[in-house]
C-alpha cells in the first residue's frame, strides 16, 4: 500500500482588511445597481455585487450595504428596493452608480418607475422589484432581505466583477 502524498499546506494570511478583500475578490459576482425611494419620494442608487438569492420559496434574494453609505437610512426606511442585474453594456452605468461625485445619478440611463417606485432599468439583465422583508446588522454592513414581487429577465449576458475588475461573461464549458 503507498502512501498518500503529502497535501500542501493552505496558505494563511492575517486576517487583515485588505488580506480578507483580496481573497473576497477571487469569486466572480455580478454587479447589480440597487434603487429605492427616500421617505421624500427622491430617487437613491448604488452599484453592488453583494446580491445573492436566498430563497426559492418564499422569493427572497438579499444584498448589503456599508453602514457608513449616505444611502443607508433611505433603504433602511424604504418600503422595498428593485436590484436591477446590469448587462456587459452597462458598465459605464455601473462606474456612474459607485461614484461618490455625481449628484444626478439617474441622469444617465434609461429609467421607469417599477410598480413599487423604486427606479427600473431598462435594458438591465435581470429585474427584482422586492419588498422590505428583513433587515440585519452584521458587521460593518446592514444585509437587506427582499422578497421578489416582480421580475424580468431579458436574456442579455450580465456584467461581471472579479479580482477588483470588470469582466465579460466567457464561453460556456
Amino acid at each position: 500500500m503507498n502512501a498518500p502524498e503529502p497535501q500542501p499546506s493552505p496558505i494563511t494570511l492575517p486576517i487583515s482588511t485588505s488580506a480578507l478583500r483580496a481573497a473576497l475578490g477571487r469569486f466572480a459576482t455580478g454587479v447589480a445597481i440597487i434603487t429605492c425611494r427616500d421617505a421624500a419620494g427622491v430617487a437613491v442608487g448604488l452599484t453592488a455585487n453583494s446580491f445573492a438569492s436566498l430563497s426559492l420559496d418564499p422569493p427572497l434574494v438579499l444584498w448589503s450595504l456599508r453602514k457608513a453609505s449616505p444611502s443607508v437610512v433611505a433603504f433602511g426606511e424604504a418600503s422595498g428596493f428593485t436590484v436591477n442585474v446590469l448587462a456587459e453594456s452597462q458598465i459605464d452605468l455601473s462606474r456612474r452608480f459607485a461614484s461618490s461625485s455625481i449628484t444626478d445619478k439617474f441622469a444617465e440611463g434609461a429609467w421607469r418607475d417599477g410598480e413599487r417606485g423604486a427606479p427600473h432599468l431598462i435594458g438591465a439583465a435581470a429585474v427584482f422589484e422586492c419588498e422590505s422583508f428583513s433587515q440585519q446588522d452584521a458587521g460593518d454592513h446592514v444585509l437587506y432581505i427582499g422578497r421578489v414581487l416582480r421580475l424580468e429577465d431579458s436574456g442579455l449576458a450580465p456584467l461581471v466583477f472579479h479580482g477588483g475588475r470588470y469582466h465579460l461573461l466567457g464561453e460556456i464549458l
